[in-house]
């Protein structure tokens, strides 16, 4: 019978897209490979567009959508977190069904699977199926959600609500229980408890694969490594560092034109002098911030590349509050969200784009000398694999520990000074850090050694080219 891997992201382009690149990294001729695809939940033509072309690149993986799944409804109001937890659970009972007709006719080798589709696990275990998590954050992260059931043990209220509190936890600087990830803030909402689940089920898979690599976070890859991390640390999991796993540009015909635009600027800079300003698919600030960071940027006297998404609190005048808002997207006018004249002000030495921006090709570019990122994942790999040394500015979800240990552990980053109570940042904070990070040799120096550290990494005998052969050879040798 064929060999095949199973893998099921949970629903949104970014996770497919994350599971793809893993895909692409496994993929052999010993396997084919399997990846199912929710329906129902955050679907988008580019999922369509995505899938097609990577079938017409790569044979040997084929996706299978599963049935359409109604989304719950809810007689009160819930958390986007409760909305997406719920669905995926309610995908699970076609998993099963969909595992059990792919073993008929071939021999699954494993099931790999994101955190939040740990529902799954029970029907593919019971299968005699290994299960792999494939886990996109960084190890720090890791550390963080294996120990979160041990933290719940520890306190009985809501992190939310514990200002002024520091926690201790493996492998991590002390980190604000007030900036934990979203989910599990709040133990009022369901999605703490959703996660409580997964989190638990963590160290029972056959083994966590990481989008890291070992050189990059030493202290939490040797805290999970130890196991102090987990209930138990002699049922801790097989763990393999594979990263950095850096995704393929996506890009639509329409960003084709903005996207060239900006690189043929970039060329035109003289070298290590651009800072590059981007906050990810959902760092959307509001005007008052924007308008702070024009400030900051023209103080410092740099030359910068700004990504800029449609403001918060903007709504342009005659505007209709209806479907045909969320389909304007991003256009938008730039004049009304800007200081008065910092367009024309800055023309000379700065470029600021709506929306998007190719930032991996960004990176690359010999001209750009910084980066304020949100501090999202993949953006913080983005930038080690550049060595473009960076400012760290979270937002959201799990970016505040990503901080921590950009700034503390990979000494790469600058982090900036954000107002307790909501985040928001002065001009002259913004001036501050973009020339620190433009200036400091050290950090420079140390970005740089990173990056060859990062291909080391991925070299024929570096360690996460060693983790994925062994992960492979696992599958390889297994028997049901």
């Amino acid at each position: 019978m064929e060999e095949t891997i199973v893998m099921f992201p949970a629903a949104g382009i970014g996770h497919i897209v994350g599971m793809v690149e893993l895909a692409k990294l496994i993929q052999t001729p010993r396997f084919s490979i399997i990846v199912l695809l929710n329906t129902g939940f955050l679907d988008h033509p580019s999922i369509d567009d995505y899938i097609r072309r990577i079938s017409a690149v790569h044979s040997s993986i084929s996706f299978l959508r599963l049935p359409s799944t109604t989304p719950a409804t809810f007689t009160t109001a819930v958390s986007f977190g409760v909305k997406y937890f719920s669905f995926l659970k309610r995908n699970a009972p076609h998993v099963a069904t969909t595992l059990t007709q792919i073993s008929k006719t071939a021999v699954v080798k494993a099931f790999v699977i994101d955190l939040f589709c740990a529902s799954t696990m029970e029907s593919a275990s019971s299968m005699g199926i290994p299960v792999y998590f494939f886990f996109t954050s960084g190890a720090a992260i890791l550390a963080l959600y294996s120990y979160f059931p041990k933290l719940h043990q520890e306190w009985s209220v809501s992190f939310k609500d514990m200002v002024g509190v520091e926690l201790r936890v493996p492998g991590n600087a002390p980190l604000k229980a007030v900036e934990l990830p979203q989910p599990i803030l709040d133990r009022d909402d369901p999605s703490y408890w959703d996660m409580l689940d997964f989190c638990t089920l963590l160290p029972k898979a056959r083994g966590i694969i990481v989008n890291s690599f070992e050189e990059l976070e030493p202290a939490a890859v040797n805290a999970v490594a130890q196991g102090s991390c987990f209930p138990d640390a002699t049922h801790a999991p097989r763990l393999y560092y594979i990263g950095p796993l850096i995704a393929e540009p996506q890009q639509s015909d329409a960003e084709g034109s903005d996207s060239k635009e900006c690189l043929r600027w970039l060329e035109e800079q003289p070298s290590r002098s651009v800072v590059f300003l981007c906050f990810g698919s959902r760092g959307s600030f509001s005007v008052s911030q924007l308008k702070e960071i024009a400030k900051g940027l023209e103080k410092s006297g740099k030359r910068f590349l700004w990504v800029v998404k449609r403001p918060l609190d903007f709504e342009e005048e005659g505007a209709k509050h209806d479907e045909d808002a969320a389909k304007r997207g991003d256009q938008f006018d730039l004049n009304p969200v800007l200081p008065d004249g910092f367009l024309e002000r800055t023309k000379d030495r700065g470029m600021v784009v709506k929306a998007w921006a190719p930032q991996v090709e960004v990176l690359s570019r010999e001209s750009v000398g910084g980066f304020v990122s949100h501090c999202g994942w993949n953006s913080v790999l983005e930038g080690v694999v550049a060595g473009v040394p960076m400012v760290a500015w979270p937002l959201y979800a799990e970016q505040h520990v990503n901080r921590e240990v950009m700034v503390g552990e990979m000494k790469v980053a600058v982090g900036v000074n954000q107002r307790v109570e909501d985040g928001f940042v002065s001009a002259e904070e913004v001036e501050k850090r973009v020339r620190e990070v433009m200036e400091t040799k050290e950090i420079r120096e140390r970005s740089f050694k990173l990056k060859q550290m990062a291909m080391a990494a991925v070299a024929q005998f570096g360690s996460s080219t060693t983790a994925l052969a062994n992960l492979l050879h696992s599958w390889i040798s297994f028997t049901s």
